[in-house]
């Protein structure tokens, strides 16, 4: 008999995971804890092991399906063992034909094109009316049925199907006014959509903005990147702002903290761990820079480049993006260049957005400057502190961008 694995609960709340690719192929002999597959959850792509040594029955999810916790992943024949049908896979025939039904899963169709469904087309693309076209399937097991499907338009290869709960669910390749593309909601991008959408639909956001004058911090910055290339080292401003938000949340201890609603208490978090939002190809990552108030300018500089390339290769792992307290995300690199409205990295308390560097002409001791001017826009949870406690924190974070000696007088 074939034993049935099941996707195991990985922790941290998580119900399900997208198979990334799988390790192993049907037939295939395995060791015990040998790697079945990569499987992407909300905090990290996971290798799942095999708790079995023996033959791989059956896959039962394809690459890029979504699998819940407790539905069957594979099926393997232990070593030693009869064999048999497994317990948690059997056949039945429908309407369109076979259905494979696996244990906790969904019934799976074959395509329409398999089906025998006949597709008509006109001469031009038409909308969709109510005397839609009948199509016809027929099993040994079952009479004719009849279902109506949508008018597809000339020289257009037939709509993609796939399973639903009614059967068939037809997708078609236009919308009333043209042709267009669906593109699959699901992965990481979905991961951060329910995140953002907890995030807003929990925290009373308000946004604070701000301009500081990184003048100074500029013409050091330029000096300093020098000597860090030496060193293999890419300096960018985030350092310097990684240490300026520190000083802030120093001195503003509400802002580096999280909301205990159910015990009903304000957690002020005694240690630094700031949160740096890196866009990649497979959506928004935010590794954590652990214990940022312990390291150097550099230090926090080739930490950041470490961290940015294991999120664009998919090689954080979970504590990578674990310990959170404050969040900062850099518009200013994608060209963004005043102000947002960011969305709160939950739980957390606050977010900063930092614009793009500019050129502005400001007054500065009764004559006209070319100043360089950093937009500045801090999100924060107004049940944790008030508007008041936000433009101090930024006022501190100013301070500390404006004069760069600060850093020193306070050891940061």
């Amino acid at each position: 008999m074939a034993y049935d694995f099941k996707f195991p609960d990985v922790g941290e709340g998580i119900h399900e995971g997208k198979i990334v690719k799988w390790l192993v192929k049907e037939g295939e002999e395995i060791k015990a804890d040998a790697a079945l597959a990569e499987v992407e959850t909300d905090k990290a792509v996971v290798e799942i092991p095999s708790p079995k040594a023996g033959k791989i029955v059956k896959l039962f999810h394809k690459e890029g399906e979504t699998i819940k916790v407790g539905e069957v992943l594979v099926s393997i024949e232990e070593a030693g063992s009869t064999g048999g049908q497994s317990a948690g896979a059997k056949e039945s025939t429908g309407v369109v034909g076979a259905l494979e039904i696996g244990a906790g899963s969904v019934l799976k169709a074959p395509s329409l094109a398999q089906s025998g469904a006949i597709f008509v087309s006109g001469a031009k693309p038409e909308l969709p009316t109510a005397a839609a076209p009948m199509v016809t399937t027929q099993t040994q097991a079952n009479p004719p049925a009849a279902m109506p499907i949508q008018p597809v338009p000339a020289q257009t290869p037939p709509p993609q199907t796939a399973p639903s709960s009614s059967g068939i669910k037809i997708s078609k390749k236009y919308d009333l006014f043209g042709y267009v593309d669906r593109v699959k909601y699901d992965g990481l991008r979905k991961i951060v959509g329910d995140h953002m959408v907890k995030s807003v639909f929990t925290i009373p956001h308000v946004t604070h903005t701000d301009l500081a004058d990184v003048t100074r911090l500029f013409k050091i910055r330029e000096r300093e990147k020098k000597i860090a290339e030496k060193k293999g080292i890419k300096l960018s401003f985030l350092p310097f702002i990684i240490k300026a938000v520190v000083a802030g949340l120093k001195e503003h201890p509400y802002l580096n903290a999280t909301l205990d609603e159910q015990n009903g208490e304000i957690i002020l978090k005694k240690y630094f761990n700031i949160g740096i939002a890196v866009d990649t190809e497979f959506g928004l990552m935010v590794p954590v820079i652990k214990g940022a108030d312990k390291k150097s300018i550099l230090e926090i500089a080739k930490e950041i480049a470490d961290l940015a390339e294991k999120a664009r290769a998919r090689k954080l792992n979970a504590m990578d993006m674990k310990g959170g307290t404050f969040t900062i995300t850099n518009i200013g690199s994608t060209g963004g260049g005043w102000f947002a409205t960011p969305v709160i990295n939950y739980p957390e308390a606050a977010i900063l957005a930092t614009g793009m560097i500019q050129d502005m002409a400001v007054p500065r001791k009764g004559k006209v400057a070319i100043r360089k001017i950093l937009p500045l826009s801090l999100a924060f949870d107004h049940r944790v502190f008030d508007g008041a406690e936000g433009a101090r924190f930024v006022n501190t974070l100013k301070a500390h961008l404006e004069d760069p000696d600060l850093f020193l007088l306070e050891g940061l």
